[in-house]
This record gives structure tokens, C-alpha cells and sequence, in this order.
């Protein structure tokens, strides 16, 4: 049997760029930020459509006259009342970074925006889910549908499941970006 060994063949080190023939190397170029992060115009997008889909929530169901006779309804005004003040808060963190030309990368502050989108999102689609329950319940299971709102209750939970759709990528990006520092 003819086994032979193997061979490490030395690679030549490519020449090193740099600015106008001087010695100076380039600067290291940083992949571009993804979009959704905190700090980027997908992150600032993302935090205003939250804001606008949970102040429509909050509008419709507080418009109605017989939401506080409805623990669920409650909950979604309290959810989503919570939900538009953390996203107009981020909004207005993530406009002044891009005015100012900063990055929102330093890891307590991911965490920080991590830890409010997941709380913030969990309560939001809980209080959808329970909003869309009790809807279903009043119009199709009593029939109650011409005493009651039902039009305006099913509006303000698709409105929340809205919001928490677009809450949901803000909580996963933070996320990822935290774990793969």
C-alpha cells in the first residue's frame, strides 16, 4: 500500500490596499446594518406601523361604550395603549440615531429593546387573541351582534393582531442580533 503524505503548499499573502500609495492601510468595511434593527430605517418603519396599528386599536375599542363591561377589552386597551407608547418611544430613539448618523449596537441596549419588544408583543397578541375570542363568542355563539359592537371589536383585534405582526420582526431581529455577538 503506497500512502503518501500531504502537502501544505504556502500561499502568498495578498498586497495590502491602501489610500494613495502611502503605507496608511484602508479602514475594515462593516457589513451594512439589517434592516429592522434598532437604529436602521426598516427598525424606524417597523416601530411606526406598531404605533399606528395599536393607536387604531386603542382608538376603536375605547370608542365604543360597552368595552369596560368586557375583561378582554380592557385588556386589549391596556395592551395597546402600553404597546403605542413603547413604539413611539423606540420610534423617536431610532429617528434621532439615523439623524445623527449613530448605531444602536451597544449590547445593553439591544437587550434593553429585546426584553420591551418581547414583553410588548406577548401582551399584544394575548389581548388579540382574547378580543377575537369574546367577538366570535358575542356574534356567532349569542347571536348578540345588534346590541353590541361587534364590527368595532373585531376591527380593534384585527388592528392589535396587526400590531403584533409588525412587533414580532422588531422582538426576533433584536433578538438574533443580540445572541450572535
Amino acid at each position: 500500500m503506497n500512502i503518501g503524505q500531504g502537502a501544505v503548499h504556502p500561499v502568498e499573502a495578498p498586497p495590502m490596499q491602501t489610500e494613495g500609495g502611502g503605507n496608511v492601510p484602508l479602514p475594515r468595511v462593516r457589513m451594512k446594518d439589517i434592516q429592522g434593527t434598532p437604529g436602521t430605517v426598516g427598525g424606524l418603519v417597523l416601530r411606526v406601523f406598531q404605533l399606528l396599528f395599536a393607536v387604531v386599536a386603542l382608538s376603536v375599542m375605547a370608542t365604543t361604550s360597552d368595552f369596560p363591561s368586557v375583561t378582554a377589552f380592557c385588556y386589549l386597551v391596556a395592551a395597546a395603549g402600553l404597546q403605542s407608547l413603547w413604539s413611539l418611544a423606540l420610534a423617536l430613539v431610532d429617528a434621532y440615531a439615523l439623524l445623527v448618523g449613530r448605531r444602536l449596537q451597544n449590547p445593553r441596549i439591544v437587550s434593553l429593546f429585546a426584553i420591551g419588544d418581547g414583553v410588548t408583543s406577548t401582551l399584544t397578541f394575548a389581548a388579540a387573541c382574547a378580543s377575537a375570542g369574546i367577538t366570535v363568542l358575542i356574534g356567532n355563539d349569542l347571536g348578540a351582534c345588534g346590541k353590541n359592537s361587534c364590527t368595532e371589536f373585531e376591527t380593534a383585534a384585527a388592528m392589535a393582531f396587526l400590531s403584533w405582526f409588525t412587533a414580532l420582526p422588531s422582538f426576533l431581529l433584536n433578538f438574533w442580533s443580540l445572541a450572535s455577538r
